[in-house]
């Protein structure tokens, strides 16, 4: 088989590796736009305030402590314990979900039935507003996470390719872990969002807020589930990412390697969320394999942009949304 065959075939298999780790971070755009038809811009920061949650809870770091130091001048920095990762993980969880509440208390119950690009707007001032509060509460130093997820090549996947072709292909350990923990949540979405009273009553809030109001939708129940399970995804994708690159304070600018992914998929398609990661990462490892010699390097920067574009121009709506009909 040429070799050049062979090297496609491992960056295609990486680039699906790498999609499901955009598509973790699309997942959360996808929950919040089907509860309230916007863009959630705060997805980002909510994955890096999770992952910097989870890391200060495994290192047993006192909330704060900086701030607490000015204050009182005192010199405090940790409990002088360290948090199993089976306790920081759901301690997390819970912090999330109570993020949420204070999101729909003080935020989005007063924003009911206004204009999405109200709830946009909205939605920016929180980014900024979390990321301060994460660099305050927990420092903003790069930090170190690991939660016992291998990392490394596969042996198992370099053993069965070298068996098959001859040449070994490089994959990520990591990756697959995060390709399988994909699957399982985007079952387990699918599953809550078609088959569940809480699912339907999550659509129900996205087509109308007044109508779901009228028929005795809990809008604001509603908002606190969406914005818990939103939570709980961005933990996940903290997680990846984090165990990946460290969590630093540029986590939060993976949002933007996501829209792509959503204009792909559609805003308000699960599945939709899985299919457009997988065709990004596929598609700008492919283009670069293929076109760095040609037009030099740092493709990988602006394919998503350029493919998103060619969708926004001839389908808007992406592969699986819903085409809008607007009659007069």
């Amino acid at each position: 088989m040429p070799d050049n065959l062979l090297f496609a075939m491992e960056a295609t298999l990486n680039g699906l590796t790498a999609g499901v780790m955009y598509a973790l971070v699309a997942l959360g755009f996808v929950l919040i736009f089907k509860a309230s038809g916007i863009f959630n811009f705060a997805q980002g920061v909510l994955a890096l305030f999770a992952a910097l949650t989870l890391v200060g809870f495994q290192s047993g770091q006192i909330p704060f402590a900086h701030l607490i130091n000015v204050i009182f001048g005192t010199r405090i920095h940790h409990f002088g314990w360290n948090m199993p990762t089976v306790l920081a993980i759901p301690a997390t969880v819970l912090v999330m979900i109570l993020l949420a509440i204070l999101v729909e208390r003080f935020i989005l119950k007063h924003l009911v039935n206004q204009e999405p690009i109200i709830l946009f707007m909205a939605t920016i001032g929180l980014a900024y507003f979390l990321e301060g509060v994460g660099d305050i509460m927990w420092g903003a130093e790069v930090k170190a996470l690991d939660v016992g997820l291998p990392k490394g090549m596969s042996g198992a996947v370099d053993d069965m390719t070298f068996a098959w072709f001859g040449y070994g292909f490089y994959i990520d350990r990591l990756e697959l872990w995060a390709a399988g923990i994909a699957a399982i949540l985007v079952a387990s979405l699918t599953i809550f969002s078609q088959y569940t009273k809480q699912g339907r009553a999550l659509r129900a809030v996205a087509d109308d807020h007044q109508a779901a109001l009228s028929v005795g939708i809990s809008l604001r129940f509603i908002w606190v589930l969406t914005w818990s399970i939103a939570g709980i995804v961005a933990l996940v994708a903290g997680i990846m990412w984090g165990s990946k690159s460290g969590v630093q304070f540029s986590l939060s600018l993976i949002a933007l390697k996501a829209l792509p992914v959503l204009i792909l998929g559609g805003f308000t398609s699960i599945p939709g969320a899985i299919v457009g990661g997988l065709i990004i990462g596929v598609g700008e490892k492919l283009f670069d394999f293929y076109m760095q010699p040609i037009i030099g390097g740092a493709t990988e920067n602006w394919f998503a942009y350029m493919l998103a574009l060619v969708f926004l121009l001839f389908r808007p709506q992406g592969l699986f949304g819903e085409r809008i009909i607007e009659r007069v």
